[in-house]
């Protein structure tokens, strides 16, 4: 029987957000309902998020909606996008400083849940291919922003599996680093990562 992987912890999360963004890549995102039932995808897209980025939510100082981004490391930030999409963030970095990834693809491990549209589910490699259309299959909504990223609670990181890892380190999977997608500013900066030939990422 293949042992759980580890749980990605805040120690680990608390370096810069351009650093963790790529090392999440081959991660797993757990959402657990309150039935117990848990949903799971591989995240294969992230975007970085930092303190002299004019792009971050944060660059600007503490509001109401930022102030989870200033930290501690390993708490969920969920914010809404036209009025209508949800977007899951990971908190990084040291305390007070404004960092962020923003996980914007999935491949869905297990089959997709009920409450997917069956028309999604015709193409269930592109369920949760966005941040906006991840949200929706994980259930993720603003009521898990500013919550820590832990089993204990509803939402969790877990780490590379040993056997994904070793495919990393021999070049087998490889991440494509490129610029980041609908800003209007900041755009030239190259902190997107996703994983290269995976059918599920928003965007090549």
């Amino acid at each position: 029987m293949t042992p759980p992987a580890p749980i990605i912890t805040t120690d680990w999360l608390s370096r810069p957000a351009h650093v963790i963004a790529p090392a999440l890549i081959g991660c797993t995102l757990v959402r657990q309902l309150e039935t117990g039932q848990q949903v799971r995808g591989m995240i294969v897209e992230t975007e970085a998020y930092g303190p002299d980025d004019p792009a971050c939510h944060g660059y600007r100082g503490r509001t109401p909606r930022t102030q989870i981004m200033f930290g501690p490391a390993g708490f969920s930030y969920v914010y809404l996008i036209y009025g209508m999409y949800h977007c899951f963030n990971v908190v990084t970095d040291q305390t007070d400083v404004a960092s962020a990834v923003l996980v914007r693809a999935l491949e869905m491990v297990d089959p997709l849940p009920e409450w997917v549209p069956a028309k999604k589910r015709q193409h269930p490699h592109r369920a949760a291919a966005g941040p906006g259309k991840l949200c929706q299959v994980m259930n993720i909504d603003r009521q898990l922003s500013d919550r820590p990223l832990l089993p204990s609670e509803s939402l969790w990181l877990e780490a590379r599996s040993p056997s994904l890892q070793i495919h990393f380190d021999q070049g087998d999977r490889v991440l494509v680093q490129t610029t980041r997608i609908g800003l209007s500013q900041a755009q030239d900066v190259p902190w997107r990562w996703y994983l290269q030939g995976s059918p599920a990422i928003s965007k090549p």
